[in-house]
């Protein structure tokens, strides 16, 4: 039996209404501004009798809370019937589905229920609405810092999307581990690592995806590439923190997920066609794999296990095993070569979705250029492929997706997709009023959605990586990379926690390129700059500063460390 208490320290932080109205009489509508997993504690005025409903919920309709939302968007009703005055908790009862045992997260049974809601109706409320006492117990990490992390820029709408993302993160931090929304409450693995990228990139904690990684270590779920994301969270925690001990204790864990089982003498993974019936996922709901063609030999899948390989090569090298890197290295090569030969159409300029079939969705191309696959005399027409291939993808396989245009050059291309119009994009959200992102694009996607779901946002990572610019380049921070991407923005700046203290970077695109950097002791950085054709080199304080012009970029030939400013001339 599971241990009801979360993983991770989580308290409850008491939130005042934004707003409170009367609707009707006898009719208060409480207003709490953005949705937030908790409960009520209502102070009941002296002497009140008889019975008060109180209605919770994440959907307005009309003014009113919506009684019947649509798939999983959530409603629910609470009775309070008072005896005497004082503070009682009011929550909704348990929900059958997010509470089952023995998979379902369970928050602390002294808090009492807590749902996910924005709004709460009172009925029955004994006195005018200015007596009204109450504040929402809000669920959140105990070590959220809300000043941890920023980012603005000139265009407010990704203001307002990388603020949506940031915040949804610190929302869904409310069961001390990563659970995918309120549906079921339960950790899967690739949730928990689009979770853990925005999470180091909003807040300092990295605690909650190492207790993840062991619940799911313990409870791992069934999807295919499920397994390769246990790797992917093993390197991002050693990138993030490098810290080998905890590597140590969890790589022999590690090595089933790889799947050697399934490797052919080429070095693809082969599907059994029960695997190829359910386990080989592509993208979730099954509506946004682009017609993907499901066969034995699958692109999606081999593209997992080829970067899988290579990140288990680089573990296994810093803990110092030789012979599992170069064994590593070695499959991962074989494997790449097989991919290419047997999976790429140089015609068309992308990759087929497996062995036997001609059909060619953007999934599997995505998934190649954002892993680094894609040899480097293709890459332009894949990345040309993909990019017009528009939003076909789930939010999941949107992080994959915006990486990979981000990675080769199409990064104006991977903001606009963010802010698009139409119903598939992060814009969309906005305009549709939520504060926490969906589980899908729209409701009419996935019709059983989540509208607290964090794998949709990845714009908190990918803004502060790509758009201003900045990634670890060694374990720890102790080396960094800033390279920032216009991607038609005339300005932005942005903060970005690490272990080591925040870096601070705002740019300036007008008249020039400006960049002013503010990094943490302990830490050098090299910096990448735009390098326009008429641009003639680097300045900072006046002087020239040596840099090589590659790549379209002027890159400084020393490392920066401290505070500095540099403009490209």
């Amino acid at each position: 039996m599971l241990s009801p208490a979360p993983a991770a320290p989580v308290r409850l932080a008491d939130e005042s209404p934004a707003k409170v109205t009367g609707v009707a009489p006898g009719v208060v509508l409480v207003d709490f501004g953005k949705v937030a997993f908790g409960n009520l504690r209502m102070t009941v005025p002296p002497g009140a009798k008889g019975e008060i409903r109180v209605h919770f919920g994440e959907a307005l309709s009309n003014g009113r809370i919506e009684r019947k939302p649509p798939g999983t968007v959530r409603y629910s009703m609470a009775t309070v019937r008072p005896d005497g005055d004082g503070a009682i908790t009011v929550a909704p009862p348990a929900d059958k589905r997010n509470t089952q045992q023995p998979a379902a997260i369970l928050t602390p049974q002294e808090w009492g229920v807590v749902t996910p809601f924005r709004w709460v109706e009172i009925e029955g409320w004994p006195g005018p609405v200015n007596t009204l006492r109450l504040v929402r117990q809000a669920a959140f990490a105990s070590t959220w810092d809300d000043e941890a992390s920023a980012f603005s820029c000139s265009d407010t709408r990704l203001d307002r999307i990388w603020e949506l993302c940031r915040y949804s993160i610190k929302a869904t931090t409310f069961a001390g581990v990563y659970v995918d929304g309120d549906r079921e409450r339960i950790p899967y693995e690739a949730d928990a690592y689009l979770n853990q990228l925005s999470h180091y990139a909003t807040d300092r904690d990295t605690a909650m995806a190492r207790d993840t990684f062991d619940r799911l270590m313990k409870h791992p779920t069934w999807p295919t590439e499920w397994a390769f994301h246990m790797i992917f969270i093993a390197h991002a925690d050693w990138m993030q923190t490098g810290d080998r001990d905890w590597l140590a204790a969890r790589y022999e864990s590690l090595k089933p997920k790889l799947l050697l089982g399934r490797a052919r003498e080429d070095g693809l993974l082969a599907s059994n066609a029960a695997q190829v019936k359910r386990d080989d996922i592509v993208d979730w709901p099954v509506g946004e794999r682009d017609g993907f063609v499901f066969g034995p030999v699958n692109t999606v899948v081999n593209a997992f296990h080829v970067r899988s390989l290579w990140l288990m090569a680089e573990l296994a090298e810093a803990l110092g095993k030789a012979e599992d890197a170069a064994d590593y290295r070695a499959r991962g090569t074989k494997a790449r070569a097989a991919f290419q030969e047997k999976l790429f159409d140089g015609k068309r300029g992308c990759y087929r979705d497996g062995e036997g079939t001609d059909h060619a969705s953007q999934h599997a191309s995505l998934f190649p250029l954002a892993f680094g696959l894609v040899p480097a005399e293709h890459r332009a027409a894949v990345t040309k492929w993909v990019a017009g291939r528009g939003m076909a993808c789930s939010v999941y396989a949107a992080q994959y997706l915006l990486e990979g245009l981000f990675e080769n050059g199409a990064d104006k291309r991977a903001v606009d997709l963010m802010v698009a119009p139409g119903d598939r994009s992060w814009k969309h959200m906005l305009d549709s009023g939520t504060t926490i992102t969906w589980e899908a694009w729209d409701q009419k996607y996935k019709p059983n959605q989540d509208w607290n779901h964090a794998w949709g946002a990845a714009p908190a990572n990918l803004l502060p990586k790509y758009v201003i610019g900045v990634r670890p380049m060694a374990p720890g921070w102790g080396k960094l990379e800033i390279r920032p991407n216009p991607s038609g923005l005339s300005q932005a700046r942005g903060k970005i926690p690490t272990p080591r203290g925040p870096v601070e970077v705002n740019w300036n695109a007008d008249g020039g390129f400006k960049l002013a950097v503010k990094l943490p002791a302990g830490t050098a950085a090299r910096i990448s700059l735009p390098a326009p054709v008429s641009s003639r080199g680097v300045i900072s304080d006046g002087r020239r500063v040596p840099a090589t012009r590659k790549d379209g970029r002027w890159v400084l030939d020393s490392e920066t460390t401290g505070t500095a400013i540099y403009q490209v001339r």
